[in-house]
């Protein structure tokens, strides 16, 4: 059974780092497209559309895309198929969400404008949180 399963979420002070991981296992295909989306705690019931792109990585060849609100201060790594990780510094209080893994076996979905369409993404995780204080 394909799972998804984030790790390293938690609690640092504004200026802080963090990094998450990203483990895919149990699929028949392997995942070409990673994506990490959150979502503030309290809009669960919005559900997946809700979610906020921050960053993705396409698995073939490295292609990674951020959203304007990361960029420079998130880093997205491929260390496998299998295993990915969302490297986050100088983070912000409006950083605080409940982070999630996306994965999908199309590496079509990594391009600069598909990443971000969180219901394309096929398999996801339960999420971490982090939390920034200021």
């Amino acid at each position: 059974q394909a799972q998804v399963l984030e790790s390293g979420g938690g609690s640092v002070q504004a200026g802080g780092s963090l990094t998450l991981s990203c483990v895919t296992s149990g699929y028949t295909y392997k995942s070409e497209c990673i994506g990490w989306f959150r979502q503030v705690p309290g809009k669960e019931r919005e559900g997946v559309a809700a979610r906020e792109a921050v960053a993705a990585v396409r698995l073939d060849n490295g292609d990674a895309f951020y959203a304007d609100s990361v960029r420079d201060r998130f880093s997205i790594s491929r260390h496998n198929e299998m295993n990915t990780s969302l490297q986050m510094t100088d983070l912000k209080p409006e950083d605080t969400a409940i982070y999630f893994c996306a994965a999908d076996r199309s590496s079509f979905l990594c391009s600069s404008d598909r990443w971000t369409r969180s219901t394309r993404y096929t398999y996801w995780g339960q999420g971490i949180q982090v939390s920034v204080s200021s």
